[in-house]
């Protein structure tokens, strides 16, 4: 048992590591030689983790995702505010954004691993999980907001899902390169939101 708790720990390590070369430097300075120089391990030990770059690049996208997830979940979850669904669907849509300034560096790396899976079926495997995950999120949030008769019962919950998810994909990019400031992406996601509310 002790040794396969190092073996996770030393995986979580080194994909750690991808994180911080893509983040620098972007995926193509991403190399089994490089990412085991900057996780302070040998290159044996980064290869009896993961036999191919793939792999190793696999693994760090998943973990990523998770983080994604368990970051929309924990935001939700640490609201002192009264539960309501306008409040959950704000603090859900701004953490999958990435567009806070302290969300930047995985943005960065969530739009490297985007990049990459239009060439990796692997890779657009998990992304494909990882959205779907997120919709159904999104979906519930919405019902649950419209049996409490906050938002407006003419709106799809899947339409609106899709719509929703599409946008914050898109607004973290456009934060990223710079055409949008993180303030004005918050107000875009919040004058959507405003909008699927019921008029009082």
């Amino acid at each position: 048992m002790p040794r396969q708790v190092d073996y996770e720990e030393r995986r979580r390590q080194i994909a750690e590591a991808v994180r911080l070369l893509i983040t620098r430097s972007g995926m193509e300075a991403v190399s089994l030689r490089d990412v085991a120089a900057e996780a302070h391990v040998s290159m044996g030990a980064v290869q009896r983790c993961f036999r191919t770059k793939d792999e190793m690049l696999l693994f760090a996208l998943e973990d990523i995702s998770r983080r994604v997830g368990d970051r929309a979940k924990a935001r939700i979850e640490a609201s002192d505010a009264p539960r309501s669904a306008a409040t959950l669907l704000d603090r859900t849509l701004s953490a999958l954004a990435l567009v806070d300034p302290q969300d930047r560096a995985e943005a960065q790396v969530w739009g490297a691993f985007v990049a990459h899976a239009a060439v990796s079926d692997q890779l657009a495997a998990v992304l494909r999980e990882t959205y779907g995950k997120l919709h159904d999120l999104l979906v519930w949030l919405i019902g649950y907001g419209q049996d409490t008769g906050e938002l407006t019962p003419t709106a799809d919950p899947a339409t609106e899902a899709r719509t929703l998810l599409a946008l914050t994909e898109g607004l973290t990019a456009q934060v990223l390169v710079g055409h949008l400031t993180p303030e004005s992406a918050q107000e875009a996601l919040r004058r959507y939101g405003r909008g699927l509310l019921t008029r009082g």
